[in-house]
């Protein structure tokens, strides 16, 4: 089974590298489920545990059981099987009190968002976002939306996918939560979708391949056109940060991407 497995990764990478991406595997976590990169930080997880990538190795961050972690600019955040929010501090993940979560997003400017179990999206603020220690309640500001997914950059705004897989690109204010500039962004139907710190945002379709939003600037921050990343696994997972893409296949499998 490994050597099958093996193949299919280097038929991947082939593929991938025909397009002017260059993969590999990454260094390996077995049964992954999730990735996500930003603010220089790599971590992952299973079906239990989160994980922190350090060189080649992963580590087990703390011994509470996570379904969704998220790095960016205000830490460490995740989502229990509890659905309670968690911040990492001190070396371990705190439970806070407040809304129930599905999904968290710590990648904007300062601030983290999220989707609680009515498929609403929540911001926190950027100061609460920071300051936050590990005690206490989180007080969330509801975006007035229903996504599935949801997530932000410091660059270029926020992207988030709905209960119908359609796409959606905003502007929200890190300080006070308010959002603007709502757009469908049409042409593709989505599982989820990731930015990175630098605004450049890809995807999982609905079908598991992987696509990037192209032509994002200051000027069209919700992109121009699909690009679609050839991949021979179906994918359930992307990420991306400082000019790596990471991916996780249906199966559980890892692997990094160069542009």
């Amino acid at each position: 089974m490994k050597g099958v497995v093996a193949f299919l990764l280097v038929l991947c990478y082939l593929a991938i590298n025909a397009a002017a991406w260059t993969c590999t595997e990454a260094p390996r976590l077995n049964n992954a489920l999730q990735i996500d990169a930003g603010h220089g930080k790599v971590i992952a997880r299973d079906h239990s545990y989160a994980y922190f990538l350090a060189g080649s190795y992963w580590s087990r961050m703390g011994y509470t059981r996570l379904k969704h972690v998220s790095t960016g600019p205000s830490g460490i955040w995740g989502v229990g099987y509890n659905n309670l929010v968690y911040k990492y501090v001190a070396g371990d993940f705190r439970q806070s009190s407040g809304l129930s979560m599905l999904q968290v997003d710590a990648g904007g400017n300062d601030q983290v968002v999220g989707v609680n179990t009515g498929w609403n999206i929540y911001c926190l603020k950027s100061a609460s976002a920071l300051a936050y220690r590990g005690r206490g309640s989180l007080g969330w500001t509801s975006l007035s939306r229903s996504m599935r997914y949801f997530s932000c950059s410091p660059h270029n705004g926020c992207w988030g996918v709905d209960r119908s897989y359609r796409v959606y690109h905003a502007q929200v204010n890190p300080s006070t939560c308010s959002s603007s500039g709502w757009r469908l962004v049409s042409g593709i139907s989505l599982r989820m979708i990731e930015v990175g710190t630098d605004g450049r945002a890809f995807g999982v379709t609905t079908a598991g391949k992987v696509v990037e939003r192209a032509g994002i600037s200051s000027r069209y921050p919700y992109g121009t056109s699909w690009v679609t990343i050839p991949v021979c696994l179906a994918m359930s997972h992307v990420s991306y940060d400082l000019g790596t893409l990471w991916v996780v296949s249906r199966g559980g499998f890892l692997m990094r991407c160069l542009h």
